[in-house]
């Protein structure tokens, strides 16, 4: 009988309507937090969704981007005049370019054999019994003989091995640094296009001649807030902004990101959406075992009948050009779903001070009779035992105050 009353309770309880009754509660403290609550809500969507985020426009993130780079300047070293053909990898970039700074030059290496580097694991021997002929050390230079010979001028020997002689570790001459490279200019044309909305930009100002286009192009130097539009950044300056040291660079070389960042407002006119650069240095300076940019690279040559090189350790500059862009445009979806959102939003402060009222206030159990009703239609004949309530009327606005007798 008692699960079968419950079932029936159940079932008829499912079918109630219920609706929110309007109590106006004047208690100024309660009162203070609902408008404080209300408040920040309201300033959260006004100054920050809607303002700042601007959720009323549809966005796109992911623009088709293209980077073409190029380096310009010329040095001197001892008698030699260097231009961008000698230290820039590769002449003509694209998102990667690299400057080289400093090097490191073995000349005149030929396939033969010498002595294996004495820094090498196993290399120092003193018979020939100690080197397995055959043997390639992948940490070393070349190919075991298995002969141990003498290590070029020293007294000690090391293990003669085939490759290309000298090797480098004995035989290289260290140049200074290319110091000139600070006003090296790098050259950075880039193309975004935003598909959804058919937008396109250029770094490069438009000019209606083609002339003064390029003379300006071939004088300017950027400036965020002169020269916006300048595609040349000085290698001073970039180092500068990525708050590296230049003299400390051209010693160990370094890698440094150049960030091109488009934030296009196109219910503006498409000529305000401008790029903004920043830079900042992305290998990790911590691990001086690998921190640093060099690479290596030969010049290969006939000398008396012989084929010859000369390798080149360079430590440079490598610039990582990263192009990030967004676009935003009036949508009435993205509206209607941010100010519906706000709306329920504010809602949420009248549920937070009907937890407080019905928690922490004194009159809590005043306010809970007050504000909780239950109305049931009588039915046409007689109401069963099992299905009776205590029903309580009341109008469907009431005021309850704190000078209520308790």
């Amino acid at each position: 009988m008692g699960f079968t009353s419950c079932l029936i309770d159940y079932f008829l309880g499912f079918w109630d309507y219920e609706t929110p009754k309007v109590m106006v509660v004047k208690n100024m403290t309660l009162g203070v937090i609902y408008r404080a609550v209300q408040s920040i809500v309201i300033t959260y969507f006004v100054w920050y969704v809607f303002i700042s985020q601007k959720s009323y426009q549809e966005s796109e993130t992911r623009p088709q981007s293209s980077v073409y780079t190029r380096m310009k300047g010329s040095a001197v070293r001892g008698d030699e005049i260097l231009d961008n053909v000698e230290y820039v990898r590769p002449f003509e970039g694209g998102d990667v370019i690299s400057a080289i700074l400093r090097r490191e030059v073995t000349y005149d290496q030929k396939q033969g054999t010498c002595a294996e580097y004495f820094g090498i694991t196993n290399a120092n021997c003193t018979k020939d019994s100690d080197c397995i002929k055959g043997e390639v050390d992948f940490n070393g230079n070349g190919r075991r003989t298995g002969r141990c010979i003498r290590y070029y001028n020293h007294t000690f020997k090391t293990c003669e091995i085939q490759t290309w002689c000298p090797i480098e570790a004995y035989a290289v001459k260290r140049e200074p640094s290319l110091s000139e490279a600070i006003n090296f200019t790098l050259f950075i044309r880039n193309y975004i296009f935003f598909p959804k909305f058919d937008a396109r930009r250029g770094n490069i100002k438009d000019a209606s001649n083609k002339h003064n286009k390029q003379k300006y192009l071939d004088q300017c130097q950027y400036d965020e807030e002169k020269e916006p539009y300048c595609p040349n950044f000085r290698l001073g300056y970039i180092a500068h902004q990525a708050r590296e040291n230049f003299t400390e660079l051209c010693r160990t070389g370094g890698v440094i990101g150049v960030f091109i960042n488009w934030d296009c407002d196109l219910d503006l006119d498409l000529s305000r959406c401008k790029p903004t650069y920043s830079f900042r240095r992305l290998d990790v300076r911590k691990d001086l075992a690998s921190s640093g940019y060099y690479c290596r690279f030969s010049k290969y040559y006939q000398k008396d009948g012989v084929e010859s090189r000369t390798l080149i350790k360079a430590y440079g500059i490598r610039l990582d050009v990263i192009v990030h862009g967004q676009a935003g445009k009036f949508s009435p979806i993205p509206t209607i779903i941010s100010t519906v959102t706000a709306l329920t939003s504010v809602g949420v402060c009248t549920i937070f001070c009907d937890w407080i009222m019905l928690t922490f206030m004194d009159k809590d159990e005043i306010y809970s009779e007050s504000k909780l009703d239950e109305v049931i239609d009588e039915p046409s004949g007689p109401i069963p035992p099992q299905l009776l309530y205590i029903t309580s009327f009341s109008s469907y606005q009431s005021d309850v105050t704190d000078d209520v007798p308790l």
